[in-house]
């Protein structure tokens, strides 16, 4: 691996520039040095190597002093990322403490800062979006309208299926197209009951078993998964795809890569002349000394709050509001999916059946509402279902049991009934008013403005969210599960981990931040394929449409960079 001394204060120029290494910076960094060309790939957080930097990846449950349990100094370190990690996965989060930010309204930003960056704890669900999702915003006025179909995609999508890997079933449904597949992964005995139940009861419904990037066989050098669900550790058998099993390794093994991490990036500069970005500053994150580094196109993958960030800060006579922001949505149109409401309940059938391994992923129901002009829900736009089913294990009973020794322990260790817990994830319309900006009042440790998020879900996604309580508690009491319960965690923005839409495309230069090919109106060396570039949220969860737009935004760079257009 090549690194840069942290102590040079050489001003080095290479043909492109990756900002952050995570799902789509790995991806821009692999494409870019396949294609040729010397790419510089900028990381601000610490190196975590494949294999060697997993470090509880075979701990025990009994290996961990606490168990899985935060302490309460976590708690007040970090109130929002000890909401998502436990001491087994706790290296692969930031510190809030450290790296602060602030919430105009409750907005919980999860990050990690190291090489893979949240390609490391991703949840893998890997779906397409549609016509359905692409042309929703031209034909219901929110938003504007996508400068692709997918026609333009769907090449990009297998492109990246393949390369990946990703396990599912193929099911014929023009509201969730198919890709290209490993075999599926298995429902158990309660979800194929469930399958049946709702097939039985609504043509419209179907359920599947999860498409995701775990493999379920051995893939390109890696895998197969090995049915152990620790994926949020690191995976030693690189049982999934993550950047740091898959393509910063293929992009290493061109020559044309050098990684850097510690290094903050605070600006794009901007060449007046050439109307064009020169290069990016960088700040040390150990020595403190600012960089300079120079290239002909410029990647920008930062993650969409913090790529935000970056084009918010880098201002000049050109862009005295934030590069390329001429529009003025820049930071706007912050979208996350819901993932709050849902329903839960036990089936008394089945007793004389179990499962074995820890499968890691779930069932999903595709999205069955508003796929026609004649319905009439009082929302628009909808949301797919994502569950499971499981024997009730010793953890679930421990609270309601009383009593000690041998009849007690029998009681802890007998399989409970089978039970479903299943929710609702739902589009998120893109509101101007969803924003990020900068604060100039309050900085970093690196005397950078902290970021401010400005987040609400509106009147649409809670009307969704009552639809998806009422339809996933329908589904569970016609299947004949009891004590059925439906439910609204009421969880804050940012909770499922899907922002997007800070940059998006769109067809006038007026209204959008980059064109068809993720390229930059204002700027046509930048070119930004994170979940900035989204015109709407869709409901399916978004990382391989990101793999696909790299991909295909990568090939188009390299393209005209030999053409001389760049």
């Amino acid at each position: 691996m090549i690194y840069i001394s942290d102590k040079s204060k050489k001003l080095d120029t290479y043909d492109a520039i990756v900002i952050g290494s995570g799902i789509s910076g790995g991806w821009a960094a692999m494409e870019l040095c396949k294609q040729g060309l010397k790419t510089l790939l900028l990381e601000r957080g610490r190196d975590v190597k494949h294999l060697q930097d997993y470090p509880t990846a075979n701990l025990n449950p009994w290996d961990f002093k606490l168990g899985f349990n935060n302490t309460l100094e976590d708690r007040q370190r970090d109130p929002v990322q000890s909401n998502a990690y436990t001491p087994a996965d706790k290296h692969f989060y930031v510190s809030d403490a450290d790296h602060p930010y602030i919430q105009e309204k409750p907005f919980d930003w999860y990050r990690g800062y190291h090489v893979g960056g949240r390609s490391l704890t991703w949840g893998r669900q890997c779906y397409r979006l549609s016509d359905l999702d692409f042309g929703a915003n031209l034909k219901d006025g929110n938003g504007v309208d996508w400068p692709i179909r997918y026609k333009d995609i769907d090449p990009w999508y297998a492109y990246a299926e393949k390369h990946i890997g990703v396990s599912g079933q193929k099911e014929n449904l023009s509201q969730l197209p198919d890709g290209e597949y490993l075999p599926p992964m298995e429902l158990n005995c309660i979800e194929r009951h469930l399958s049946e139940s709702i097939k039985k009861n609504d043509q419209h419904r179907l359920l599947t078993i999860a498409r995701v990037a775990n493999l379920t066989r051995g893939w390109d050098s890696r895998g197969p998964c090995q049915n152990r669900n620790l994926c949020s550790r690191g995976c030693p058998f690189g049982g999934y795809f993550s950047s740091n099993s898959s393509t910063i390794p293929a992009a290493m093994a061109t020559g044309n890569l050098v990684l850097r991490p510690f290094s903050i990036v605070t600006e794009i500069l901007y060449d007046e002349q050439k109307q064009k970005a020169k290069g990016v500053r960088v700040i040390d994150t150990i020595t403190s000394e600012v960089h300079e580094f120079y290239a002909k196109i410029v990647f920008v993958n930062a993650s969409t709050i913090a790529t935000a960030g970056i084009l918010l800060n880098s201002t000049s006579s050109r862009f005295p509001n934030g590069f390329g922001n001429g529009s003025d949505q820049v930071g706007h149109n912050l979208m996350d999916h819901h993932a709050s409401a849902g329903a839960s309940g036990a089936h008394d059938q089945f007793a004389d059946q179990y499962y074995k391994g820890r499968r890691p992923c779930g069932f999903l129901i595709p999205r069955y509402r508003n796929l026609h002009d004649h319905e009439n829900l009082g929302f628009t736009r909808g949301y797919n279902i994502q569950g499971h089913g499981e024997r009730q294990e010793w953890s679930d009973k421990v609270n309601g049991l009383a009593g000690f020794g041998k009849d007690f322990k029998a009681q802890l260790s007998t399989p409970g009934p089978w039970t479903v817990w299943m929710a609702g994830w739902g589009e998120c319309l893109p509101y101007y008013k969803n924003q990020v900006t900068l604060d100039h009042s309050q900085k970093d440790k690196w005397g950078q403005p902290l970021l401010k998020i400005d987040f609400a879900f509106e009147d649409n996604e809670k009307k969704m969210m009552d639809d998806i309580e009422a339809t996933c508690g329908e589904m569970l009491e016609k299947a004949g599960f009891r004590d059925v319960a439906t439910f609204n965690y009421h969880k804050r923005g940012g909770s499922t981990v899907h922002e997007m839409g800070t940059a998006r495309m769109g067809h006038d230069p007026r209204t959008s931040v980059l064109n068809q090919f993720n390229q930059m109106h204002e700027a046509k060396n930048v070119f930004i394929t994170d979940g900035s570039c989204m015109a709407s949220s869709a409901s399916q969860n978004p990382s391989l449409t990101y793999m696909a737009l790299t991909a295909r935004a990568s090939h188009f760079a390299a393209e005209e960079l030999k053409k001389g257009n760049l």
